[in-house]
């Protein structure tokens, strides 16, 4: 059998409608504020700076992720019989769990971003220069995708003995359908949950402890920026950290989770964190709210806008 079928709604035939729209918003609002970022960056040249240019790839890969989750989210609601092959549960594992250790990889890469802009700004040209920012997004992106290719090709040899998943995507919870989990497919999960994982985080905090030790003794503007610059990344990573939380409990305690809560943290995971990062950094980075700022002006103002260029 190369179907398996989802077993994370409640209720689908009653709110099937309710559960359409408000799945469709959100995803056209996670769309609309990601390209917002996006766009906002590429378009500016003030913009044109590595912190600006990772946050650009973490709302690229929030589109990426959201629109291997949401379409077939929005199809399942208004299907009678929630389903997915074999092979697109596969391509949604790998998609999501290479996003998320690229999304940790980006993070880590701000976070060196702002300790030399902070701690070293002398050397910042010389370090965070085109080259090297260009190495940075190339091991985000594909470090974790071979790390994960590799547990996806391994998970998608085995047999299987259960075919119901209980979420409404796939993620981990994809191991328990297998007769015989391998020793090996469990130590390879572990060892990349410490490279794109554990290591990431660590490097992050041990970077801002230095960056807040380093500015504690300077004046206070200079601790005003570095918080400016560095709060947005760390409510990000918390958050990010919390969502991954999710995912590991919902695929260790399947069994003891209720179809209700199970669906809520499915959720809160396709939900948040897309959503999340471009509101953090369109409200909080003050360079990019500017543009914002004057976006929004344009279109409720725009004949007082014309008025002002003539």
């Amino acid at each position: 059998m190369d179907t398996y079928l989802l077993g994370g709604y409640v209720d689908v035939d009653k709110y099937r409608y309710v559960y359409f729209v408000l799945l469709l918003m959100l995803y056209v609002l996670i769309l609309c504020c990601n390209c917002t970022i996006i766009c906002l960056i590429w378009i500016h040249r003030n913009l044109h700076e590595p912190m600006y240019i990772f946050i650009a790839a973490l709302s690229l890969n929030s589109l990426l992720f959201s629109t291997a989750i949401y379409p077939k989210l929005i199809l399942d609601v208004l299907s009678h019989r929630q389903s997915v092959s074999h092979s697109a549960c596969m391509l949604q594992y790998l998609i999501f769990y290479s996003l998320a250790g690229s999304d940790f990889l980006l993070l880590s890469a701000m976070a060196f971003d702002r300790y030399v802009s902070i701690c070293r700004p002398l050397h910042y040209a010389a370090t965070m220069s085109t080259t090297s920012v260009a190495i940075f997004l190339a091991v985000a992106w594909f470090l974790p995708a071979c790390h994960v290719l590799v547990a996806t090709v391994i998970s998608a040899k085995q047999k299987m003995c259960r075919f119901v998943l209980a979420g409404i995507f796939c993620n981990n919870s994809i191991q328990k359908l297998h007769c015989v989990k391998p020793m090996f497919l469990t130590v390879w999960g572990l060892f990349v949950l410490t490279n794109i994982t554990l290591i990431p985080v660590l490097f992050i905090l041990f970077t801002y402890i230095k960056i807040f030790l380093a500015t504690y003794h300077s004046c206070g503007e200079v601790r005003k920026k570095a918080a400016e610059t560095c709060l947005p990344h760390l409510m990000v990573l918390i958050s990010f950290s919390c969502l991954c939380g999710f995912d590991v409990i919902i695929a260790r305690l399947e069994s003891d989770l209720s179809k209700t809560v199970r669906l809520i943290m499915s959720l809160q995971i396709v939900v948040y964190n897309p959503l999340f990062n471009p509101i953090i950094y369109g409200v909080k980075m003050k360079e990019i709210w500017k543009h914002i700022r004057r976006l929004l002006l344009c279109r409720t103002h725009p004949r007082s806008q014309m008025s002002l260029s003539k």
